[in-house]
């Protein structure tokens, strides 16, 4: 499938939890496409991709946390957006189990706020959702989970995720019967340059890279869809837009890898060191460990079925995109070096 971002020229776009690592990603491919962005997220942390490449300077940046809906409903009157792209999350499964109220708060309080926002505006054409895959319920099976299969996440993380989805399916029901075309898209584990989260096997391994040391995997068996960044981002680009031009295209869409990007943690740790060179890693898995699933995997057949989308870059690739990201980074680049990184990065996907 040809990209072609002319569509998004001069669109107005509003992005939740645009200072995190895939927020950050989405307002560079708008920019470059010449979309008028607003962002409402939390400040970025430190380090940030968000700072890092300075994105606020291509876009209108508004700091607020998603559980404030007279904040957030104030910055999104005031543009106006004919697509919304809702990415504001407490995103990681480890710190669900210590803050679970938090995580539920902004993962499902967040997502009817931002519907609130979409009910009561004239603007909005095409609203898109992102969850992720551990929304079902997992039965640790081997083949991959249909958009159709109960939704049922075991850890709060996952757990406030399902119920963002239906959330979301409740609000399409019983508001959208006409206006704004309204989807989700469930996208596997994403890597790419500029992922600091804790907690995450990537940003884990470039930590361990930083400092010389060996690379700790806490479980070298547990499998997921693995993908780089700018394969969802480009997915949801497409779903939102094909659902502007149509609302027959509204609806759940899975989003990951073909068969070969479903590896274990061991294997792409052992890519990275490849890649990398002169690091490698050990097993030092926990006790009492909180629970994760050890197999996901998705069927992404629909989004391939309705769009003729397919991935683009095989996992190893993905791989040497973050590790190319991470050398300039970590060899003291400049906001327009992380730039010029990304320019580069984006401009190769998109040529396939």
């Amino acid at each position: 499938m040809k990209f072609d971002l002319d569509f998004y020229k001069n669109k107005k776009v509003f992005i939740t939890g645009h200072t995190g690592f895939k927020g950050s990603w989405l307002c560079k491919i708008l920019t470059m496409a010449g979309a008028d962005v607003t962002g409402y997220a939390l400040a970025p942390a430190e380090p940030s991709l968000f700072e890092l490449a300075d994105i606020g300077r291509g876009i209108k940046s508004v700091i607020g946390d998603i559980r404030n809906y007279d904040k957030l409903k104030a910055a999104f009157d005031a543009e106006r957006p004919e697509i919304v792209l809702h990415l504001a999350a407490q995103p990681i499964v480890l710190e669900s189990y210590k803050n679970p109220r938090y995580t539920y708060e902004t993962n499902v309080m967040g997502t009817v706020n931002i519907l609130e926002c979409v009910r009561n505006s004239d603007s909005v054409k095409s609203f898109l959702n992102v969850t992720t895959d551990k929304v079902y319920k997992n039965n640790e099976r081997q083949r991959g989970y249909r958009e159709d299969e109960p939704l049922d996440g075991f850890d709060p993380y996952s757990n406030s995720k399902s119920c963002s989805e239906l959330v979301t399916h409740s609000y399409k029901r019983s508001f959208f019967k006409s206006g704004a075309a309204i989807s989700t898209a469930r996208a596997g584990n994403v890597i790419g340059g500029g992922d600091f989260a804790e907690n995450r096997i990537i940003p884990d391994c470039v930590r361990a890279a930083e400092k010389g040391e060996d690379i700790i995997v806490r479980n070298p068996a547990s499998t997921r869809p693995y993908q780089h960044v700018l394969e969802p981002l480009f997915a949801y680009l497409m779903i939102a837009e094909k659902q502007y031009e149509s609302r027959g295209y509204s609806g759940y869409y899975n989003v990951g890898p073909d068969e070969s990007g479903c590896v274990d943690t061991k294997t792409i740790v052992s890519m990275f060191c490849d890649k990398w060179g002169g690091i490698s890693w050990v097993n030092a898995a926990p006790k009492d460990a909180p629970h994760e699933a050890n197999y996901l995997k998705l069927d992404c057949s629909k989004l391939k079925s309705t769009f003729g989308w397919s991935p683009r870059w095989h996992i190893s690739e993905a791989v040497e995109k973050t590790v190319e990201w991470t050398r300039v980074y970590l060899g003291g680049g400049s906001a327009d070096d992380i730039d010029k990184i990304m320019r580069k990065q984006i401009i190769e996907y998109m040529r396939g």
